[in-house]
């Protein structure tokens, strides 16, 4: 059995992956996702970089969960990428879902444009310390249906602006894990460059989807049984 530890990206919960627990744990697996700190149900608990990687340190320790599967979506990628080295060997497999993944030493808005982060600086200095949530037209082109996104839009809150300033903290090479990546092909055809150097090593692999970047609400099952095949040996 895997247990599989979910964390979805910025601005969401937990509760955005309700239509991929059940298909997990139907599927006799342990499933559990988490709210990051200061986002959703933990909205007012301070927050930095290292806090969101120790909360999903602390959610393999506090349940004692052996043969874990990661999982990260988008911005999540970055501390799961970080809590995957820490939990030594629990950890069976990382699956980054459309995800950023972390470089020792930069930050999420590292490698954005200037204008893309300071886009999102003006976005953090003017929501006193925090990225302001997408609005419903951002969401279009991205598989959705209008229940959908409204389901999205509806259940976002503030992102904590320093866990997307400050910078990750590796011990060894991103590539020695034992990694999925899950590339949503409506928000672009290839993974980034850094990814893609990922993936030429031994231990990465490559699963596309025909869809946009929140499979866990576009494409629930069909990510579920990505995740399944990708925590079998």
């Amino acid at each position: 059995m895997t247990d599989f530890v979910l964390v979805a990206g910025a601005w969401l919960g937990s509760w955005a992956w309700d239509e991929v627990v059940p298909e997990l744990r139907a599927a006799g697996h342990g499933a559990h996702p988490v709210t990051l700190s200061g986002l959703a149900d933990r909205q007012g608990v301070p927050a930095g970089q290292q806090t969101h990687v120790q909360d999903i340190v602390d959610e393999v320790e506090r349940r004692d969960l052996r043969d874990v599967a990661l999982v990260g979506h988008s911005y999540s990628g970055i501390p799961v990428g970080q809590a995957a080295e820490r939990i030594g060997d629990r950890l069976t497999r990382v699956v980054f879902v459309d995800s950023n993944v972390p470089a020792d030493g930069e930050s999420f808005v590292s490698g954005w444009s200037s204008d893309g982060r300071a886009a999102v600086e003006a976005s953090i200095a003017g929501n006193k310390g925090f990225w302001a949530p997408l609005t419903a037209a951002d969401y279009d082109g991205q598989g959705l249906t209008g229940e959908q996104i409204a389901r999205i839009v509806d259940g976002s809150t503030p992102h904590p602006g320093a866990t997307l300033t400050e910078p990750a903290v590796l011990a060894r090479p991103l590539g020695e894990l034992p990694a999925t990546y899950v590339k949503c092909l409506l928000d672009g055809d290839k993974p980034s460059r850094d990814v893609v150097e990922l993936l030429t090593g031994e231990r990465w692999r490559l699963v596309e989807m025909d869809t946009g970047h929140w499979p866990m609400f576009s494409q629930p099952r069909e990510l579920a049984r990505i995740l399944l095949d990708a925590a079998t040996p």
